[in-house]
């Protein structure tokens, strides 16, 4: 059997597992197939990249082939995997068969699309791929629609209306962020995007799309029609899974994985936006980058268990910046809020009076790590 470590994938999860497993061992022969070209970049900077003015190949750090020569792996970019053969232990590429010892899927996930008419005239911003196909299109045009106002629909917002453009976000929910903030702290958000020039669009849902002339025509449940120049689509992402369902892993909303990030076979691993730990997805770099090492330990030879601390989430709106960490969108909670021209501090605690979540913005963002320090030690 061969002893190479074989990982599906080239994005932040598995880049971390590389440099987690280098810095345990030199010499581990590891393969990494990327369906990309492998170049690295920082996937949180493309929030920022319309204001910025930067190309998608601004966002390039390190070029594939210098990445790979650096941590000693054999890279395949732009390769696609077509199959997973658990019981003779290969992974069935376009470039060939290759055999594994172990194997680790960090396939991400995908931006999710609603099924109306005109969905192919939407475009996405989860990839530096996604950015190069639609980057003249987005930055050419004057008016901009957003589908989704959560985490990434509320910094390109932000990022677009600093750019010069006029932008409408339209939601099913209530407020911006439902999934994570209650209203009464949405709502400063909300404001410091109204007062940029953006509209908002709430309780209400894109329902056709259509082009007409040199400009699309978008329609509303509640019967608007609005014309604009471009239309991207941030409801959300959902692993992507598909490699491991066909091959027969444990799969719920994401594939399913043990404390040591195994999946129902115990020589195939996942981490990252893909995996499901602990019963439930965990899109985030603090997640992602603890998995890597604990899976690093594991396939290295020692035997380690993922322990995950309540993360730290950052929201990279520049003209209102947020730290949140805990249950912040726990209904039972109550929260203490406090408003002030430096910012906004929201405590959110149990019936005990216990601290279980918080919010704080602006220049009272020093005051996040404290606070988690606090929800960890009453956790």
């Amino acid at each position: 059997m061969s002893a190479e470590i074989v990982i599906i994938g080239s994005g932040f999860a598995a880049r971390q597992l590389v440099k987690s497993i280098r810095q345990r061992d030199n010499a581990a022969p590891i393969r990494v197939i990327a369906a990309d070209s492998g170049d690295e970049y920082s996937k949180p900077e493309l929030s920022h990249v319309f204001s910025r003015h930067q190309r998608a190949e601004d966002l390039t750090r390190q070029p594939a082939a210098a990445w790979a020569e650096s941590q000693n792996i054999t890279l395949l970019p732009d390769t696609r995997v077509r199959a997973i053969d658990a019981a003779n232990h290969l992974v069935r590429s376009d470039a060939g068969d290759f055999p594994y010892h172990k194997l680790v899927l960090a396939t991400g996930a995908l931006p999710m699309v609603p099924p109306i008419s005109g969905r192919e005239l939407m475009v996405t911003l989860n990839s530096q791929q996604d950015y190069r196909r639609c980057e003249a299109a987005v930055q050419q045009a004057k008016r901009v629609l957003l589908v989704g106002g959560g985490l990434i629909g509320a910094e390109l917002a932000m990022d677009l209306q600093r750019a010069g453009k006029a932008v409408t976000v339209v939601d099913r929910s209530t407020h911006l962020l439902s999934t994570l903030l209650p209203p009464e702290i949405a709502a400063r958000l909300q404001h410091a995007l109204l007062k940029q020039g953006a509209r908002l669009l709430f309780n209400n849902a894109l329902c056709r799309l259509e082009r007409h002339q040199d400009a699309l025509v978008a329609s509303f449940h509640q019967g608007e029609q609005l014309r604009v120049d471009a239309v991207i689509c941030a409801i959300g992402l959902r692993p992507d899974v598909a490699l491991a369902r066909e091959a027969g892993l444990a799969v719920r909303q994401g594939i399913v994985v043990d404390d040591a990030l195994t999946t129902s076979d115990g020589d195939i691993y996942a981490l990252g936006d893909c995996a499901e730990i602990q019963g439930t997805v965990r899109p985030f770099l603090q997640p992602t980058t603890l998995a890597a090492v604990t899976l690093a330990k594991n396939l290295t030879g020692d035997a380690a268990t993922l322990r995950l601390p309540t993360p730290l989430i950052r929201v990279k709106t520049p003209d209102m910046p947020l730290h949140l960490a805990g249950e912040t969108a726990d209904p039972a909670l109550n929260w203490e809020v406090c408003f002030s021209s430096s910012g906004m501090i929201a405590r959110g605690v149990n019936r005990e009076g216990d601290l279980r979540a918080f919010v704080v913005s602006e220049d009272h963002m020093p005051l996040a790590f404290s606070m988690l320090k606090s929800i960890r030690q009453a956790g």
